[in-house]
């Protein structure tokens, strides 16, 4: 059996089909290479295969949440996170259970023919029903909250909700600080040629495990889901095919609080 709230070192699919009984874990977070806008020196990806085998590790009532963006060819912009999500959707299994964005407050700029690209998609894939939905919340600003409901004959009705609350449940689009000790305090992660923030990790861990369950990331790169686990008492396991960000970002990153 895997130990849990350790690194490991291999290629994803292989490692978890060798070492990774059938519905193990309550819920990954990963973030796969984003067509080739970086060289993570040489390796492939196989989107197809990986799905496939988080949805045989994956509970029942489990959640994976895939952190994709696309790269422009040839002018146009290759939706590749789309064929990702169809893909789990209709060939593997999963309900896509919301379609999330990531907005940044830092980011490139962009051609001189688009607008700026602030945001990635999060998609949050669930295996049948979400077994754990904490669905975090904000400020509701001292609204009173409702609206209409169209109705499928055309009609209207009215609809109230969150009222007399001082806090809502937070929208979908998720703006996170990004950029140079703002994804980050952990200057040792920047050895890594891509993280997404901590605030991000943290807030899909809250979202959708409880103290105790297993996060997993096949592909763990700069260690950020597995240190935003361990911070929230939770369980990780965490993968990555390059040696050298596992012993030399991952392990002391995490070492300075106190694993």
């Amino acid at each position: 059996m895997v130990e849990l709230n350790k690194f490991y070192i291999g290629e994803s699919v292989k490692w978890m089909r060798d070492n990774l009984p059938d519905q193990f874990v309550d819920l990954t977070i990963t973030s796969p290479p984003y067509d080739n806008l970086r060289n993570y020196k040489g390796f492939e990806f196989d989107y197809e295969t990986m799905l496939k085998e988080l949805y045989r590790v994956t509970k029942d009532g489990g959640v994976v949440v895939w952190v994709v963006a696309d790269s422009v060819v040839k002018n146009s912009e290759t939706l590749t996170s789309f064929k990702q999500a169809i893909y789990a959707k209709e060939d593997v299994g999963f309900n896509v259970h919301d379609t999330m964005f990531y907005q940044k407050n830092s980011y490139p700029f962009p051609m001189s023919n688009r607008y700026y690209q602030q945001v990635e998609y999060m998609f949050v894939f669930s295996k049948g029903k979400p077994k754990t939905v904490n669905l975090l919340r904000c400020d509701a600003q001292g609204r009173k909250r409702k609206s209409t409901t169209r109705n499928p004959d055309g009609t209207t009705s009215e609809t109230k909700y969150e009222t007399g609350h001082k806090t809502r449940v937070r929208d979908n689009i998720w703006l996170c600080d990004t950029g140079y000790m703002r994804t980050t305090k952990d200057k040792i992660a920047y050895k890594h040629p891509a993280q997404f923030p901590e605030q991000l990790a943290k807030d899909h861990i809250l979202s959708w495990s409880n103290e105790c369950d297993i996060v997993f990331d096949p592909m763990c790169g700069a260690g950020t889901t597995c240190k935003m686990a361990w911070l929230n008492n939770r369980n990780f396991i965490g993968v990555d095919i390059s040696e050298e960000y596992i012993n030399n970002i991952c392990i002391p990153r995490l070492q300075e609080y106190g694993w």
